[in-house]
């Protein structure tokens, strides 16, 4: 199971746009249970992946609760970047397990 940090950026070659609780719903399945998988810390992931170029703010909204909802999309040049480096982890921990 890919960390969550890797597995995030990658829902966004898969999804056009999406937010920390889009993110949670696609990921539920996968990581719906341990301690880490919580929405600040999707929140986190999901502006870490901004900073380092990956993803790009969309747009605003407040929710029902007046909560700040912040979607995220990934760039051209952001997809081509998490293409190329979760390609290359995915390849060495396949690598690594055969």
């Amino acid at each position: 199971m890919l960390s969550l940090n890797y597995a995030i950026p990658r829902l966004f070659l898969q999804h056009d746009e999406l937010d920390a609780d889009a993110v949670m719903a696609a990921l539920s399945g996968d990581y719906g249970h341990p301690r880490k998988f919580r929405r600040d810390v999707i929140v986190e992931s999901l502006m870490t992946a901004e900073t380092n170029g990956l993803l790009e703010e969309v747009g605003a909204r407040l929710d029902c609760k007046q909560h700040v909802v912040i979607s995220y999309c990934a760039s051209e040049s952001g997809r081509l970047m998490i293409g190329r480096h979760l390609g290359a982890y995915l390849t060495l921990a396949h690598n690594q397990t055969h």
